[in-house]
């Protein structure tokens, strides 16, 4: 086995070898000034909202304080409907671990309406044949008591009944 000094310089994609063992890191992630306020109203009112640029015309939600487009800071918060539609969705049979899932999940990224972004989470009380791109769903959120401040606040959409 072929150890490498940490100073040895690598020309060729065949000298690059592996260091074995562990690096105790430690990180916490933030969600940031928007994630923060965009969490913090999920669990304190179940609703959605986002960040308008005014001079865009456009609302970002999850809500950032820069509009992408303009590079302007964006200060006017606005709420978003609880539902939309979805855009596109995948079926899943088996878990993170390879293993046969009991029962189908739906996975599918959902645009907010009146929003220029829009939310990955599950869809449920659907069969996996019947959703469609294109179809109405709305979130249902946990009771209050339990709620975190987590997308997880957020148990599923489902379709919105006509």
């Amino acid at each position: 086995e072929e150890i490498m000094a940490i100073l040895e310089k690598v020309d060729k994609l065949h000298q690059a070898v592996a260091w074995r063992g562990d690096i105790p890191i430690t990180s916490r992630y933030t969600a940031g000034i928007a994630g923060e306020r965009f969490f913090r109203e999920i669990k304190d009112a179940a609703r959605f909202l986002g960040t308008r640029c005014e001079a865009c015309g456009l609302t970002y939600v999850p809500a950032t304080i820069f509009c992408e487009r303009c590079f302007a800071d964006l200060e006017v918060w606005v709420e978003v409907p609880n539902q939309g539609a979805v855009f596109t969705y995948t079926v899943l049979f088996r878990d993170l671990d390879g293993e046969s899932l009991d029962q189908p999940q739906i996975l599918a990224y959902v645009k907010l309406d009146g929003a220029n972004g829009g939310l990955v989470h599950y869809v449920a009380d659907v069969e996996p044949d019947a959703v469609q791109i294109g179809m109405q769903v709305e979130a249902v959120f946990k009771d209050a008591a339990e709620r975190e401040g987590s997308i997880l606040d957020i148990r599923y959409f489902r379709p919105v009944k006509d």
